[in-house]
């Protein structure tokens, strides 16, 4: 058995263009279903997020739309519920990348808050990168790409094909306009080469030990590409 590292936003809110704060956090379906699948391969979860507060879920997340109805979302949010690991997160300034087999970030609108600008989960995602070690990060998740930056200014992804949210999703999600920035224009920036596919579609890339998905309907599918790699 081995122990998986849930990398995860400590926010609860996306400061929009206006200033207006957008209440949010990570995404369920993006946590429960990797959580689900690392568990049932016998696997251990521990979860850690900045300063080791208990993440938020974003409440649109558990509503029945987003789950395929409403007998589903119950089912997530008593995972949610359930979940020990979520509510007892470690510090993820005291995360030692050597404790762990694989390493995986859900998304949510809330990475685009602090993991985007976390200088401690930049250095983590650029050892695990460079460790050889399976990382998956999924829909806004890869936000926290951008703060894993080398000596020289670089990004430590730049080159990397990636899945990440679209900015077709978040024109259709009804976003595109009201944030600060765009996901994928930020990747694309960094020098990060995004793969684009169908919006809300599964869609998975795998970049040598780098598994990414572009939206909540790519976790389920990123959790067995980052199983295959566990062996």
């Amino acid at each position: 058995m081995s122990k998986i590292l849930f990398v995860m936003t400590g926010a609860d809110h996306w400061t929009l263009a206006d200033g207006t704060q957008h209440p949010t956090g990570y995404w369920a379906e993006e946590a429960v279903a990797p959580y689900e699948a690392f568990k049932a391969a016998g696997h251990e979860i521990e979860v850690a997020t900045p300063g080791g507060v208990v993440p938020t879920v974003d409440k649109g997340s558990l509503a029945a739309e987003v789950n395929g109805g409403q007998e589903n979302a119950d089912r997530i949010a008593g995972v949610l519920a359930s979940a020990t690991e979520l509510q007892n997160p470690v510090r993820l300034e005291d995360v030692r990348l050597d404790d762990y087999a694989a390493v995986f970030y859900p998304g949510g609108h809330g990475p685009m808050e602090d993991l985007a600008v976390d200088e401690t989960s930049g250095r983590l995602l650029t050892l695990a990168l460079e460790s050889g070690k399976p990382l998956g990060v999924v829909c806004h998740a890869p936000a926290a790409l951008l703060a894993a930056t080398k000596d020289d200014g670089s990004n430590a992804f730049a080159g990397r094909r990636i899945a990440a949210f679209t900015n077709a999703e978040e024109t259709q999600a009804g976003f595109a306009d009201k944030a600060k920035w765009l996901l994928q224009d930020r990747l694309t920036e960094a020098g990060v080469q995004v793969d684009e596919s169908e919006p809300w579609a599964p869609h998975v890339i795998v970049d040598g030990n780098l598994v990414t998905g572009q939206n909540p309907a790519s976790s389920a599918p990123l959790a067995v590409e980052l199983l295959k790699k566990l062996g």
